[in-house]
């Protein structure tokens, strides 16, 4: 076994009910439970999400005073600038945010950091390039600021008001900003009035990422701009930027739940029909499939907008997804995809050279955490490294690379351990950081390397059980392969957008045996594909990367994965391969 399986308890009362009830399958129902989902509306709301379901923005701490604070700037026509991150979910909130404010009447500009010169947020280079570049009395940050107490406070003192709006976990003291729209932050006794007026069942804002919050904005502007009376209010529609939203949330890999899932859903949709030219020409030269599901958006489309921002700058991204038709559009895109192919010539090269030092000093039973760095490694594309080396070793990972006399880092966390709030407890040893619970950034001297590795991996010892170091494998109920239909895996479906918060449905199957020997598939042979049957049914699986894993040689248990397979007009249902393990005796 190479994981830790955790298979959920059976519930064979409740799954009956809710079966009768809803007039669903007991899998979708075990399915369903497994989710957190037990009672009928809520499912309702979770089967069937709708824009109209979708809460208040003014629900949100500082909306009210953000709204206020832009519509004087509209009114005094003062020159405002977006102050964007060059992730994809920084760069489509960048987007979304100057179509509205510029078809609404706002004098807006747009500047996103560069990655190597001037690093992540309000760094005081960032500040001084953007202002210089687009004077302004108003400046929105968007996907960063949350940390950002000191360069606020002096913008804020030199006639330069600031408004944060972001999902990052916040610093202590907060931003003097004059607004600070972040979904984690609570007045006292906020939480009590805002869960009572909530729409969507559990939910609190604080899954949306930056991307979420600026359509949020959008929304609030809009309701203001109508009470108003203003004419470009009058048959605005917010719609076609949910293929936006649904790029930047899918792409920062934030909990697919509440209103993220009624945004992924709406913006997928979005996505399949956009008229954008910039995504017309990034899909075509992505040669992605029709319909595009959330692994497409993912794994297709997101690395190519992010390509630009981790070798260079973003603001190719930017003017792709502004581009007004296709002949300026197909270009940029050409453009990102050979960045991407470098990036990924760069992150291959540095992810060898990493997990060769990972390898050469990693002990089980001592590293609770990975922290490596060199100069020489591009810092553009340290945090996909840190990913790799993370399914490698489960441990959480921190990868620096070098910014001048510095290392700069980012990191990636596992299940129990609060990356963010771990660096905070290491702040004497860093120059900044900040980030989430499961992905962080860092700055350094290299000469505080070793002292912040150990440091980490003490407050890991402490917060880890010895089975929180085992990658767990999630398994939603046993099933017959013969359970495994077209129309099983069809009503399956409607637990999409799958992703984190709402995982795939993944499935295990007692004493299978092989039909038939494997066969080896790939380029290099590398993949192997199965025959797998038990005493009701028999299907196809593969085993992606598996050529020099152990096969079984007696009857077995199969973790799974279940899929429909297209291929030269042949359609059939197939197995992706998790794990196995011997079957019980």
């Amino acid at each position: 076994m190479k994981y830790h399986w955790q298979i959920a308890d059976t519930q064979p009362g409740l799954v009956a009910d809710l079966a009768g009830w809803l007039k669903i399958s007991p899998l979708l129902a075990q399915c369903l439970l497994n989710r957190g989902l037990a009672e009928p509306e809520a499912i309702g709301f979770f089967l069937q999400p709708r824009l109209k379901h979708l809460r208040d923005p003014f629900l949100l701490l500082d909306m009210e005073t953000a709204v206020a604070r832009l519509f004087r700037a509209r009114e005094q026509r003062e020159p405002m600038v977006i102050f964007g991150d060059y992730d994809v979910d920084g760069v489509t909130s960048t987007v979304l945010l100057i179509e509205v404010l510029r078809r609404l009447g706002w004098m807006a500009s747009w500047y996103l950091p560069h990655r190597v010169d001037e690093g992540y947020g309000l760094s005081p280079e960032g500040i001084e390039n953007c202002l210089r570049k687009n004077p302004a009395t108003l400046l929105l940050a968007v996907d960063c600021g949350s940390t950002a107490a000191e360069p606020i406070q002096r913008l804020q003192g030199s006639g330069v008001d600031v408004i944060v709006l972001d999902h990052h976990q916040g610093s202590s003291p907060l931003p003097p900003a004059t607004a600070l729209v972040n979904p984690h932050l609570r007045r006292p006794g906020m939480s009590d009035t805002a869960s009572a007026r909530q729409a969507v069942p559990g939910s609190d804002f604080t899954e949306l990422c930056s991307v979420g919050l600026a359509f949020k904005l959008a929304h609030a502007l809009l309701k203001r701009a109508r009470e108003a009376g203003l004419p470009e209010a009058a048959d605005f529609d917010l719609r076609p930027l949910l293929d936006l939203v649904a790029l930047g949330t899918i792409a920062d890999i934030v909990p697919l739940v509440g209103e993220n899932r009624i945004l992924v859903s709406a913006g997928l949709e979005r996505l399949n029909t956009t008229t954008r030219p910039g995504l017309i020409a990034l899909k075509q030269v992505a040669e992605t499939p029709t319909p595009l599901g959330v692994h497409e958006v993912a794994f297709q489309l997101s690395p190519r907008l992010n390509a630009a921002g981790r070798l260079e700058t973003a603001e190719a991204a930017v003017e792709l997804l502004l581009a007004p038709n296709l002949e300026v559009a197909l270009p940029l895109a050409l453009s990102l995809d050979a960045h991407n192919r470098e990036r990924q010539k760069i992150e291959r090269v540095i992810a060898v050279e990493a997990g060769s030092a990972v390898r050469a000093r990693f002990q089980p039973e001592r590293d609770f955490v990975i922290v490596e760095g060199q100069q020489t490694w591009h810092v553009g594309v340290v945090g996909i490294v840190a990913s790799r080396i993370l399914q490698e070793f489960y441990r959480p990972t921190i990868i620096a690379g070098g910014d001048g006399a510095l290392f700069r880092g980012s990191g990636r966390s596992v299940a129990g351990f609060d990356l963010a709030a771990a660096l905070r407890e290491c702040g004497d040893l860093l120059v900044r950081h900040g980030g989430h619970a499961m992905a962080a950034g860092v700055s350094l001297d290299p000469a505080n390397l070793d002292a912040f590795r150990a440091r980490l991996n003490e407050l890991a010892r402490r917060a880890f059980r010895p089975e929180d170091l085992t990658a767990p494998l999630r398994l939603d109920a046993a099933v017959g392969l013969d359970e495994l239909t077209f129309e099983s895996l069809a009503e399956l479906d409607q637990l999409k957008p799958t992703g984190l918060g709402n995982p795939a449905v993944q499935f295990w199957s007692p004493t299978v045996a092989l039909q038939r020997p494997p066969q080896r598939m790939g380029a290099e042979k590398q993949h192997l594909k199965l025959w797998v049957g038990d005493r009701g049914g028999s299907h196809e699986a593969v085993w992606w990367n598996a050529a020099n894993q152990a096969l079984p040689t007696d009857t077995f248990d199969l973790a799974f994965a279940p899929q429909i397979n297209e291929y030269k007009g042949r359609r059939a249902v197939q197995l992706k391969v998790l794990d196995w393990r011997p079957a019980a005796t």
